[in-house]
């Protein structure tokens, strides 16, 4: 049986939008159809125009579809988003535990006599499909490539994002367009390919050195690309959104209308590698028999950081961690009962504003106290703005996008005087993060070989949470970004240059949640005394600093190890970040980062 669970609110605004979707299944004499979150790009965050999944559901998280059927509509979420989701779909959608159920198999079962389920080709990779299709022959059931029922719908659907491009400059960039172009052309002509389709926005712009505005809180521009063997690149992407770039492009970009970008790669002579995980099957369809299954090629160069991106976000995150440290004393300084978790989320902005190098923020803070503290990606509305109440621990997650770098960052802080079911569970926390930020390990393990240890002092205690360890960050760029993660399923191996989060939490629904996070980069490890000549070791460095709360520590729980790490740790950010801050902060700065 497909897992499922049960929904405690009831919005109003989807089941109309379900209504008029189902009356449009008829027209079509359709059995069901896919709404994904995703956008024909195939990255992980899309614009307004693209939120097809929120505006039919109601469901805001930022991974999950809808299979919505003529009698039932399914509501895939993982386990980041299985209390959220109880709070914003309506009881005419049922929650599906993804990915443990999968898309094929919930068909299967809910239409046991087949039938015909139509999905938009540009919405969906090849693998998402291929995968579907798989476990579905045999059955009945058949996936159709179809108009996107939802837009026919969505009469105020909002216009694509016309936003300009800027040049992202090379002291920040690190190497130019021209060399990056030259340097991944290579890697297609020892392939025998002729061009790779490109799809993915932060891709197109890392390649090209430009940044852009298409996406709430992520620097990106949005278009396709084709990089040729010969070094040049067709872009296409409105002319309007290029203009004044014309020099840093040069002649060997061209600029095309994206309505041509079909009718181009089909003309394409010679192979054409295709990343089955981010190109849509509209543009495999297009390709053909010329397709040839690859990585993106801008994807691991993308990933391993150069010196000066390392460089810039180091300097972005000690920036980042005055404002945030800012915060954290002003919070001190508040009358317990006083606060809301929007007026936190407001002053921590207006901590990182005074910034003039902060370009936007990296997502929407979460701030979530009590209760709403263990809803993981928890987005504090009007309607669930809550104060911050004695006993209370509130999870504060935020980051900055900076012209220097990404920043991501969280901190549970405690109100008042916390029980102790939470201070123990949160030095567990704190000593996987701790594990985690010490280890070395030999070149060639990828996330899922060392995750774990972030995870092993809540396993031993029987508790666990439903999210990664870690993601890839970008450099001005997404701050979730692949193919490098910190979890069960990353075969990638970890590289040097790689900047990741370091996020270990716990969760108790309906009463608190914590999360303690610094982003990392992998480093070279220095050789030690006795270790063997042969072998290749990495390393974590610590971009973010900012006190740990240790009100919130049980101290005789910390092995020496640990406590080593933290003092070690505490003495770092007070003499990053004391000559950054007010005065009277870092007055408060030394004080929370004393030793234990």
């Amino acid at each position: 049986m497909f897992q499922s669970f049960e929904v405690t609110s009831r919005p109003e605004q989807g089941p109309p939008r379900l209504v008029d979707l189902r009356v449009e299944l008829a027209r079509e004499k359709l059995d069901g159809f896919l709404i994904p979150r995703a956008d024909a790009h195939q990255g992980e965050y899309v614009s307004p125009r693209d939120e097809r999944l929120a505006w039919l559901t109601g469901f805001t998280g930022s991974a999950g579809f809808c299979a919505a059927l003529v009698d039932i509509a399914g509501v895939f979420i993982d386990g980041r988003y299985r209390t959220q989701v109880k709070s914003q779909v309506a009881s005419q959608y049922t929650p599906v535990a993804w990915p443990e159920t999968s898309l094929a198999d919930w068909l299967i079962e809910q239409l046991p006599k087949g039938g015909q389920v139509g999905f938009d080709p540009w919405l969906h990779t090849m693998a998402q499909i291929e995968q579907a299709r798989d476990t579905l022959a045999g059955s009945s059931v058949e996936l159709v490539a179809c108009d996107n029922l939802v837009d026919r719908i969505w009469s105020d659907q909002p216009e694509p994002a016309k936003f300009p491009a800027k040049v992202h400059p090379l002291a920040f960039a690190g190497e130019s367009h021209a060399d990056k172009r030259t340097r991944l052309a290579a890697t297609l002509g020892d392939a025998g390919q002729s061009a790779a389709v490109i799809t993915l926005p932060d891709s197109i712009c890392w390649l090209l050195n430009i940044r852009g505005a298409d996406i709430p809180r992520n620097p990106i521009a949005q278009g396709f690309a084709v990089l040729n063997a010969d070094a040049s690149v067709d872009l296409f992407m409105q002319p309007a959104k290029l203009e004044g770039l014309e020099n840093h492009l040069g002649n060997h970009v061209r600029v095309h209308q994206p309505s041509s970008f079909l009718t181009h790669i089909a003309s394409i002579s010679g192979a054409v590698r295709l990343d089955k995980t981010s190109v849509p099957v509209k543009v495999a369809d297009a390709i053909g028999d010329a397709a040839e299954w690859g990585d993106d090629p801008c994807a691991l160069p993308k990933a391993c950081k150069n010196a000066a991106e390392i460089a810039g976000s180091a300097e972005a995150h000690l920036r980042d961690g005055a404002a945030v440290v800012e915060l954290l004393a002003w919070l001190d300084n508040q009358t317990v009962g006083s606060l809301t978790e929007t007026q936190v989320v407001s002053k921590l902005e207006d901590f990182r504003r005074r910034d003039n190098a902060l370009k936007d923020i990296s997502f929407e803070t979460i701030a979530g106290t009590g209760p709403n503290g263990a809803i993981m990606h928890y987005r504090v509305t009007t309607d669930t703005d809550s104060t911050l109440e004695d006993g209370h621990l509130i999870v504060l997650d935020s980051g900055g996008q900076y012209l220097d770098g990404t920043t991501d960052i969280t901190r549970t802080i405690a109100i008042g005087s916390p029980p102790q079911e939470a201070r123990v569970a949160f030095t567990r926390v704190l000593l996987g993060m701790i594990a985690m930020s010490r280890l070395r390990w030999p070149m060639g393990l990828a996330g899922r070989d060392i995750e774990m240890i972030g995870r092993l002092p809540l396993w031993m205690a029987g508790q666990d949470f439903d999210h990664g360890l870690g993601h890839g960050v970008g450099a001005y760029l997404s701050v979730h970004e692949g193919p490098q993660r910190l979890s069960r399923v990353s075969t990638v191996p970890l590289q040097a240059g790689m900047i990741l989060s370091n996020e270990p939490g716990y969760y108790r629904e309906g009463a608190f949640g914590i999360r303690i996070e610094n982003l990392i980069v992998v480093a070279d490890a220095p050789a030690l005394e006795g270790g063997d000549d042969h072998r290749t070791m990495l390393s974590w460095q610590t971009l973010t600093f900012a006190p740990i709360d240790r009100r919130l520590i049980v101290i005789d729980m910390l092995d020496g190890e640990s406590r080593t790490w933290l003092n070690a740790y505490h003495s770092q950010t007070y003499e990053h970040l004391a000559p950054r801050v007010s005065e009277e902060t870092a007055v408060w700065l030394a004080n929370a980062t004393r030793t234990i």
